[in-house]
């Protein structure tokens, strides 16, 4: 059988991680720096349920509550990760901003959407809990999990719930099953 092809893009406030997650993720290394990202994508072989995808994951450049959405962020994408810091207030509520827009660009009330609270090791820092994340995740009906791509928690496991819930919106597969190379 043919490597079936997702498209995922990962939108946040800047600074709350994204490239970090998704290198994690790819390539199995923390990037400690911060340099602000010009849009970027990463593949990445996996194995769902007998199949093989091949994800391509569009990391964006850090939104905030005026950004335009350009046209790539919506046309051919079957899903998205939207990012916020646990260490952020302001990312939490652009987060929001961001998903809103989303949904109006693709006049659509529910797309394959994970939730992620990010640098959930900075607990002398957070401001955003984890009841907050859950209930926000609750609002939207989609899947949440907090992670921390410095300690590499839960980074793996959101990608592959996001692949789960495009499966799940398309109608191909039911639940997980997921196995990463």
């Amino acid at each position: 059988m043919p490597a079936k092809q997702r498209k995922i893009v990962i939108m946040g406030f800047r600074a709350v991680g994204k490239s970090s997650l998704v290198i994690q993720f790819v390539e199995n290394q923390f990037v400690d720096s911060y340099d602000p990202t010009i849009e970027n994508t990463f593949e990445k072989v996996v194995h769902y349920r007998g199949q093989e995808y091949l994800t391509q994951l569009v990391d964006t450049a850090g939104q905030d509550e005026y950004f335009l959405m350009p046209q790539s962020y919506t046309v051919g994408i079957h899903g998205y990760v939207m990012v916020y810091s646990v260490t952020s207030m302001k990312s939490y509520d652009v987060v929001k901003v961001i998903y809103d827009k989303l949904l109006d660009q693709l006049g659509a009330n529910k797309v394959p959407i994970v939730l992620v609270g990010n640098k959930r090791d900075l607990h002398m820092q957070r401001v955003v809990t984890l009841e907050m994340g859950k209930k926000l995740a609750s609002q939207w009906n989609v899947a949440f999990v907090e992670s921390s791509a410095k300690q590499n928690e839960e980074v793996t496991p959101f990608f592959q719930r996001v692949l789960q819930e495009i499966e799940k919106h398309y109608g191909t597969q039911e639940e997980s099953g997921c196995h990463i190379l």
